[in-house]
C-alpha cells in the first residue's frame, strides 16, 4: 500500500514539475515560517541568502512561538513553507481537516523526549516489567504521552496496571524529584531535570529502532505543494545541502551564524543542537522515516491525542499527509 502511495506521490510530483510553468511565473517570493532559540543548519542559508538564489525569488522568514501558530498562517495563506513544525501540532490541523503534508524530516530530537525511571528504583530496560503497578507522571495528550505508551507496549507493562498522573513536565519533574511518583515523561527542560533524579528506559536510538519518533517536519498546504513543486523541491535541496555540510563537520563558523540567527548565545545554541540530529535525503525517504514509520507514528499520536479528548476525530491514515515527492527530486537535482 505505502509502495503504491509513494509512486503516485512520485508520479502526481513529476506531473506538477511539469504543469508548474505559469504557477512559477507568478510566483516572486514566499514566506517561510520558522522558530527563535531552535538552533539548526537551515539558519545558516537563511542568513547567506542560499534559499533566495536557489529558488530566484525573495524567501521572507517569519518567526513563530507554536506550531499550531504555523497551521493557522498556512490555512490563511500567509505563509507557503513552514520549518520545523511539530509532529503533534502537524496531526492536530491534518485531523481536523486542514489539507498539509509532511515534505521532509527538519529534525529529529529522540533524545529530547522520554521517560525516567527514579534511581531508588534501579529499574533498567532489562527490569522494566517491575515498573507493574507504579505512579508514573505523563503530560496526556501529547507526543510524549504516545511515546509512553509505546514503551510500556514494548516491556510488556500493562498500562492499566499503573495510576497516570497528567502532568506538565515541568510538575512531572517536581513530582519525581520529591519522589511523588516513580517516573515520569517529558520533553525539553523538564526532561533535562528528571534525568537528575533517575535514568531513561531506553536511549533515543533505541527509540528509534522501534519506531518511536520523535521529530519536526517541513509542512505545506498541499495546493502550495501541487501548484509550485519544483519551487519546495528547490528549498528542500537546500536544506538537505546545508544538513550535510552541519553534518560533515559541525563547523564552529557555521554554528556561530546558526546561534546568532537563533538569537541564543553560542554556547547555549551549542549544547542545543548537540542533542539534534539532521538525517539525510536518502536516509529520509527510508522505511525509518518517510517511507512508512512516520505515518504509522502520526496515527499512532492521533489515537492518543482523541483517547485523551485532544481532537474529535483521526485520519484513517496519515499516508495521504506524507508527500515525498519533492523530496526526492531534491535528491536527484
Amino acid at each position: 500500500m505505502m509502495k503504491k502511495t509513494v509512486s503516485g506521490f512520485v508520479a502526481g510530483a513529476v506531473m506538477s514539475f511539469a504543469g508548474t510553468g505559469a504557477f512559477a511565473a507568478d510566483l516572486d517570493e514566499i514566506t517561510v515560517g520558522y522558530f527563535l532559540e531552535w538552533p539548526m543548519p537551515f539558519l545558516a542559508a537563511k542568513a547567506s541568502g542560499a534559499y533566495d538564489e536557489a529558488l530566484g525569488m525573495k524567501v521572507n522568514w517569519v518567526s513563530f512561538e507554536t506550531g499550531t501558530a504555523m497551521s493557522a498562517a498556512m490555512a490563511s495563506g500567509d505563509v507557503q513553507l513552514s520549518v520545523s513544525q511539530g509532529i503533534p501540532p502537524f496531526v492536530v490541523a491534518a485531523s481536523g481537516g486542514q489539507d498539509i503534508q509532511v515534505l521532509d524530516v527538519a529534525v529529529s530530537y529522540s533524545e529530547n523526549d522520554n521517560c525516567v525511571v527514579a534511581s531508588g528504583l534501579e529499574i533498567d530496560k532489562d527490569s522494566a516489567s517491575e515498573l507493574a503497578g507504579k505512579k508514573v507522571a505523563v503530560p496526556l495528550g501529547t507526543a510524549a504521552h504516545y511515546g509512553f505508551l509505546r514503551q510500556m507496549n514494548h516491556f510488556g507493562v500493562d498500562v492499566g496496571s499503573l495510576q497516570v498522573v497528567d502532568m506538565a513536565p515541568p510538575e512531572g519533574a517536581a513530582a519525581l524529584a520529591q519522589g511523588a511518583v516513580d517516573f515520569a515523561c517529558a520533553y525539553g527542560g523538564g526532561l533535562t531535570r528528571m534525568k537528575e533524579f533517575g535514568n531513561v528506559l531506553l536511549t533515543g536510538d533505541e527509540k528509534e529502532e522501534l519506531g518511536i519518533l520523535v521529530f519536526d517536519v517541513t509542512s505545506a498546504p498541499a495546493n502550495f505543494v501541487a501548484e509550485n513543486g519544483d519551487t519546495v523541491a528547490r528549498f528542500l535541496k537546500v536544506t538537505g545541502d546545508t544538513n550535510a555540510a552541519w553534518n560533515a563537520d559541525h563547523s564552529e563558523e557555521m554554528m556561530d551564524v546558526i546561534a546568532k540567527e537563533s538569537g541564543m548565545d553560542f554556547d547555549a545554541a551549542k549544547d542545543f543542537i548537540a542533542t539534534m540530529k539532521f538525517p539525510s535525503i536518502e536516509d529520509q525517504l527510508t522505511q525509518t522515516w518517510l517511507g512508512g514509520n512516520a505515518a504509522t507514528f502520526m496515527k499512532g499520536v492521533a489515537d492518543v491525542f482523541v483517547e485523551a479528548g485532544s481532537i474529535d476525530s483521526a485520519l484513517e491514515s496519515y499516508e495521504g499527509a506524507v508527500n515525498t515527492g519533492p523530496l526526492q527530486a531534491a535528491g536527484d537535482m
